[in-house]
């Protein structure tokens, strides 16, 4: 299995196809555990590059 991280964003998009593809897959399967990999490895990619901020709470905002 390829454990290599998602460096550039055809990578990125690349792996979310193949995630798509196995979506259905049963866990504790060869394609459930592939699926999981995937999954981690897009999360990492997207908290490296598409970072959330977290917002204000309605009442403490600076003026």
């Amino acid at each position: 299995m390829d454990t290599k991280p998602i460096k550039t964003r055809s990578h990125y998009r690349a792996t979310l196809k193949e995630i798509e593809s196995l979506m259905d897959a049963r866990a504790n399967t060869q394609d459930g555990e592939r699926l999981d990999v995937l999954v981690t490895r897009v999360e990492a990619y997207e908290a490296d590059h598409f970072p959330l901020e977290v917002p204000t709470p309605i009442g403490r905002q600076r003026h």
